[in-house]
């Protein structure tokens, strides 16, 4: 495949504490505004950009060079890319490897997204960790740094944005692909005989946690963010569904108030229900405990879990900035605990049919030492049949 190498344009970053530099930008021409974070994976920058629980966030990668893989249409995470731009250290625009189809700045370009590049990402990282996520304004058009202090000003911040209205489901779908066949074989197995069936609430769900799902024999149908929890009642007590499981999702759980309302009623439905990431959060704020926000936030591909009730540490995808507070064991049991600064990662609620995680089982950084809790649930919805 010939290869097309553009040049880069300048671009500007204004940060919410004084900070402006100067930069390059490939990908989407834009002037955004989002929450600026930092990931510390060493690989999967496609999955990253084009999860939406990303979506409202510029993204800094630790990995200095990022590019040299292309994209490919196989390892997105959802169908588009949302998360407001990149920020690396150097783009790599030729790329090399037997997947890939596009270049990063093609494919950022085609969701108008921004990417930023020649720029010191230690730097950013390292004023992030200390001072906190924060807001900030990327442009490849402004370069006036009181025109990029006045837009920053004037934007809404990321807590105040229903993201989940953008990137959840419009219409109910199923989803029946499963995992790769192995490590060596990019294609997908053939899905197993079903044992279970659920609804997917989809506040930004991720491709791979469906695959994973439906890998440990669940049949799965999306819905979108605004379900009504009396449809779901009927259709368990009807028995079309076994259980139901809430997504990861971008942006701050306190703002999803229709949303806790209608997964307060499961609740007290007594249905089986797993979350993960967003929908652990939920699931805490719906038992009438409310989330914080972190300083900076868990992005990476390297945290350390304990799961309390093996003892065996597990290697973990994380992405969230919102966890829950210590005194929710006056209702749950602790499953799962962060070792890097022993936040609560793992909840199994007392009395009830009802636990989740923090971090993302299905993301493979250990590479599956997180999967069997696909199985668990599984296991659970069987145990709760009437």
């Amino acid at each position: 495949m010939t290869q097309t190498v553009k040049e880069l344009k300048t671009a500007w970053i204004y940060l919410e504490n004084g900070t402006f530099l100067k930069a390059k930008s490939f990908g989407g021409d834009a002037t955004s505004v989002g929450e600026i974070v930092f990931n510390t994976s060493l690989s999967g920058y496609q999955e990253i950009m084009s999860d939406p629980s990303y979506a409202g966030q510029f993204v800094t990668f630790t990995m200095p060079e990022i590019g040299n893989v292309g994209v490919n249409d196989e390892d997105m995470e959802s169908t588009s890319a949302h998360a407001k731009g990149m920020i690396v250290r150097k783009y790599q625009s030729r790329y090399s490897n037997f997947r890939a189809q596009e270049s990063l700045d093609a494919f950022l370009a085609k969701h108008n997204v921004m990417g930023i590049c020649d720029i010191d990402t230690r730097y950013l990282t390292k004023m992030v960790r200390d001072e906190g996520a924060m807001m900030m304004v990327a442009s490849s058009v402004i370069s006036d740094k009181e025109a990029l202090k006045k837009i920053l000003q004037n934007a809404p911040r990321i807590e105040d944005i229903n993201y989940i209205e953008q990137v959840s489901t419009k219409v109910v779908y199923k989803h029946e692909s499963a995992t790769y066949n192995s490590k060596d074989a990019f294609e997908y197995k053939k899905p197993p005989t079903p044992e279970a069936k659920i609804a997917v609430i989809d506040f930004g769900v991720k491709r791979n946690i469906l695959n994973e799902i439906v890998n440990a024999k669940i049949a799965v149908d999306v819905i979108p963010n605004d379900f009504k929890a009396e449809d779901l009642i009927e259709s368990y007590k009807a028995k079309s569904i076994d259980g139901v499981f809430l997504s990861n999702g971008p942006g701050d759980p306190l703002v999803l108030k229709k949303e806790q309302e209608q997964i307060k009623k499961l609740i007290d439905a007594k249905i089986p229900i797993f979350g993960i990431c967003l929908g652990h959060q939920l699931l805490c704020i719906s038992h009438g405990y409310d989330t914080y926000k972190l300083k900076f936030g868990h992005h990476g591909g390297n945290h350390p879990v304990k799961n309390e009730k093996t003892g065996l540490v597990e290697i973990t995808a994380q992405n969230h900035n919102y966890n829950v507070p210590d005194n929710i064991i006056e209702i749950a049991e602790v499953t799962h605990t962060n070792l890097f600064d022993n936040t609560i990662e793992g909840l199994k609620y007392n009395n009830e049919p009802i636990f989740s995680v923090q971090h993302h089982p299905e993301a493979s950084p250990g590479p599956k030492e997180s999967a069997y809790i696909f199985g668990e649930f599984l296991n659970l919805m069987k145990a709760n049949r009437n």
